[in-house]
């Protein structure tokens, strides 16, 4: 198999580019190609066009390839039944099918889902109504003094509004079930018991019986420093966090992240895939805020370069069934990831304006791009994230000096950034590789090879 896989990763943002990035410095891969792609995973792969929730589209495309191995990042085409659809034209394809991408695709499924099986959540009630769900938040338990209002559906990471005050939670039911924010998302939502305590997510690469751990991080929704704001889809992640050490790590995967793969299985909807498992450190223990079926965004950009193991062949081990016998090495190094968004951006973002200084930055800095184009051969801001910086460090203050070093020297019109990535455990040094993350020991400098993943 040496230099001769052809793989194709579906989607267009940033983590897209993480993967298809990890794809092509894979021995065992020849070409990359992304569907449809930006300007950062043209210069790693060919990028195709096609609309990655046409189902049918994106199999003529792998055909059209040849390829070898697709890779589906993102939810939306996850839950449209994209690796369905490959699956029926005889293509190899990684990510969950859309029964089992059912645990993200649907808060008010997975909640009743983690019931089924003892998974630990919070305490939530299920509504197809605002009427419904007004008088029950009016005669709530006592113990529910703060809740939050999650939309069913999937909303692009935004659907879920905490709400510190009667008033809030009556707002988000009116504006998600009546006003339709979130569109269709909103015909049902959980309102659910606000926990509370710090927050970090899981990773876990999965072939339908077996969980490898593949990382954890802690992400910052929040648009602005110090967690205010509204809800992004991610200003930045950094990994490892001193929240998951082993001891942690082996609770999550006991009570969590294996009974969801069993409970799946069991359910006839075996999991094949990265599951994400957004956790809230509770004094009663870790409890799930939710699951993905997929790696987060910015949590990829994060975690990913972390990981030494080929991530080709990782997934190769999961479509066969071997993850059993697999193990994942990761490096002894710190990453911060810091997003760099447009003006207006969770909201009405202002784009089309050129990016500046990318040639400036570190060669050991990594920039992961996701809404850019090329135009006239200047690189253009489309959409609301445009980059993700990722410094790293052997410690988590040295990759956020090395991350934030790179971030003031890229600017485009309107550019906005958190500037408190990872502050919270900054001076704590980098942990130990939790177990099953081996380390082979290896400098900052080399933990991604040093290559640039496109400027």
């Amino acid at each position: 198999m040496q230099n001769s896989m052809r793989v194709l990763v579906i989607g267009n943002g940033a983590r897209e580019h993480t993967l298809a990035w990890c794809a092509a410095r894979s021995p065992i891969v020849s070409s990359v190609a992304v569907a449809p792609g930006n300007a950062g995973t043209a210069r790693v792969g060919q990028n195709v066009p096609v609309d990655p929730l046409d189902a049918q589209a994106v199999a003529a495309v792998a055909r059209a390839q040849r390829a070898d191995l697709v890779v589906v990042g993102a939810d939306d085409p996850l839950a449209a039944g994209v690796v369905d659809a490959l699956a029926r034209a005889g293509i190899r394809a990684f990510g969950p099918t859309q029964a089992a991408a059912q645990i993200e695709a649907s808060k008010v499924w997975s909640k009743q889902f983690m019931t089924r099986h003892g998974i630990p959540t919070a305490p939530f009630e299920v509504f197809g109504d605002a009427a419904a769900g007004h008088r029950f938040l009016e005669g709530r338990p006592r113990t529910w003094e703060q809740v939050a209002v999650k939309a069913d559906g999937l909303a692009r990471g935004k659907g879920v509004i905490v709400c510190d005050s009667d008033v809030e939670a009556h707002e988000a039911v009116t504006s998600i079930m009546e006003q339709r924010v979130f569109g269709d998302a909103g015909r049902a939502v959980v309102i659910e018991r606000r926990l509370s305590g710090p927050e970090a997510s899981v990773f876990a690469l999965c072939d339908g019986e077996t969980a490898r751990f593949i990382g954890a991080a802690r992400d910052h929704k929040r648009l602005l420093d110090g967690d205010r704001g509204p809800n992004t889809g991610g200003m930045g992640a950094y990994s490892p966090t001193a929240l998951v050490p082993p001891g942690a790590l082996d609770d999550v995967m006991r009570r969590i992240v294996r009974p969801a793969v069993t409970g799946m299985a069991a359910e006839g909807r075996p999991f094949v895939g990265f599951l994400y498992a957004g956790l809230m450190f509770t004094p009663d223990g870790p409890h799930v805020i939710e699951f993905n079926a997929r790696f987060g965004d910015p949590e990829a950009q994060a975690v990913l370069p972390r990981l030494e193991t080929d991530l080709v062949e990782a997934i190769e081990a999961a479509l066969d069934g071997r993850l059993a016998g697999t193990e994942l090495r990761f490096a002894h190094v710190a990453t911060c990831a810091v997003c760099l968004a447009s003006e207006g951006y969770p909201e009405k973002v202002r784009d089309g304006f050129p990016v500046k200084g990318l040639e400036a930055v570190d060669p050991d800095a990594l920039v992961f791009h996701a809404g850019t184009i090329e135009r006239d051969g200047q690189l253009i801001t489309k959409g609301g994230r445009i980059l993700t910086v990722v410094g790293r460090g052997s410690t988590l203050a040295g990759a956020r000096a090395h991350a934030y070093a790179n971030v003031e020297r890229i600017h485009f019109e309107g550019m906005q950034y958190r500037r408190d990535i990872g502050e919270g455990e900054a001076l704590t040094p980098c942990p130990s590789p939790t177990r099953g993350e081996g380390s082979s020991g290896r400098a900052a400098s080399s933990a991604a090879g040093g290559e640039a993943p496109g400027r």
